[in-house]
């Protein structure tokens, strides 16, 4: 019951928030004037902000219990910044209020992760990150598709995007009021916490991370050092589509659209790859998805065309499959301690999310440094090439996990 309301909740939160996001580079350029380095930044610190957010979330929510009111609090902040960002008017204001969206997600993200991997069985656990993530992905296209339809049938126009951003409130609302009536935290987690829960700190919780989450959290350091924001994944298929033949209009129509196209690709393949990592081991999913990434990167540094953005995006979605659901139940696998298990998962986003800057602002630099031929090219050929490194190392990092903790022969 807990793994669906929670899934729910993760698709009415998508929902809310895929309804701008791919609208963000058409907004940042056309309304706030931005440039790449610009959207770089202020997507990469909005991440960077949720990752260091997400360790503290965690750690407090091992130490207090309750972590189901870290939730509330989370998606209730997510829910009610989104609609102010039209009057963010430059970029210091989209840094603010893209932060507050963020610093949301964080409080929220490592608890609800914790309360998932408690409910489970170890081997079921793959299966239930990935239904959360499917969940979560029908939520994207469902956003997605919204927000096409509304820019298709000119309800909303380019020029006027402040109405869009209103319409979040609707799904937000729904998802803070399905956590307060279904979400239910088992006995052992209720909100007055273990002793031990309480007497550890944040320090002795770092400490007692084992040397195999260590040198994994140093081979994700690497992935996501090339793992820079879709926004410009999305603001290089809007060039490319202009380029085409499309009129502005109709191009930043297809944004979401193409976004939309991703989800459906993440959907399709999230409950499937969490259920094979569960069955064939979660290294092999993961290092074949950071192989996949690796190909979705080189794809966009040396194709072009009006058809690359589609094929390219559907890829990527089986990439976000095979990788998403594995990697939290990685982590809960190599964390078997209970109580620094939501410290765990906030190393985990910290990591993800605190590279998100310099990977976002390094990509956006070499994109504006390269110029518009070579730019796009030097920045997602480098993304590529990190990306292969932290496959070829992963098997290093995960020497002496026992087989069964990672199911079947990995």
């Amino acid at each position: 019951m807990v793994v669906w309301a929670t899934s729910w909740v993760s698709l009415f939160t998508d929902a809310s928030s895929e309804l701008v996001y791919a609208l963000l580079p058409a907004f940042y350029a056309t309304v706030l004037g931005l440039s790449t380095v610009w959207m770089g930044v202020i997507e990469g610190f909005a991440e960077a902000l949720a990752s260091v957010t997400k360790l503290v979330s965690g750690h407090w929510s091992d130490r207090t219990g309750g972590r189901k009111w870290w939730m509330v609090a989370g998606y209730s902040l997510s829910g009610l910044s989104k609609p102010l960002l039209p009057f963010a008017g430059g970029a210091i204001g989209a840094i603010i209020l893209r932060g507050a969206d963020r610093l949301g997600k964080g409080i929220r993200g490592t608890p609800r992760d914790a309360i998932i991997s408690h409910e489970v069985a170890p081997e079921q656990r793959g299966r239930a990150f990935g239904l959360q993530r499917a969940m979560d992905h029908a939520g994207a296209l469902l956003g997605s598709l919204i927000a096409s339809g509304l820019l298709f049938f000119g309800v909303v126009q380019v020029a006027h995007l402040a109405t869009l951003f209103c319409w979040t409130l609707l799904p937000s609302g729904l998802a803070v009021l399905l956590i307060l009536l279904f979400v239910r935290e088992r006995g052992d987690e209720d909100s007055s916490g273990s002793s031990a829960q309480k007497s550890l700190s944040l320090a002795h919780a770092l400490q007692r991370q084992s040397p195999i989450m260590r040198r994994y959290l140093l081979v994700l350091a690497f992935f996501s050092l090339g793992n820079s924001t879709d926004a410009l994944l999305l603001l290089r298929a809007q060039g490319q589509m202009i380029d085409g033949g499309l009129t502005l209009q109709r191009a930043t129509a297809m944004m979401p659209l193409l976004w939309a196209w991703l989800h459906v690709m993440k959907s399709l393949s999230s409950t499937r790859g969490g259920q094979w990592s569960d069955r064939y081991g979660r290294r092999r999913l993961l290092t074949g998805g950071w192989l996949v990434y690796a190909a979705v990167y080189a794809g966009f540094a040396l194709w072009s065309g009006a058809l690359a953005p589609w094929v390219l995006f559907g890829i990527y979605g089986w990439y976000y499959g095979l990788v998403e659901g594995p990697e939290r139940a990685l982590v809960a696998d190599i964390c078997p301690d209970s109580t620094t298990r939501g410290t765990s998962f906030g190393l985990y986003h910290l990591v993800i999310g605190l590279l998100a800057l310099p990977a976002s602002g390094l990509c956006g630099w070499l994109w504006q440094a390269g110029g518009a031929i070579h730019g796009p090219r030097l920045a997602f050929f480098t993304g590529s090439a990190l990306a292969l490194l932290a496959a070829l190392l992963l098997p290093w990092a995960l020497q002496g996990l026992p087989a069964s903790a990672t199911q079947k022969a990995d």
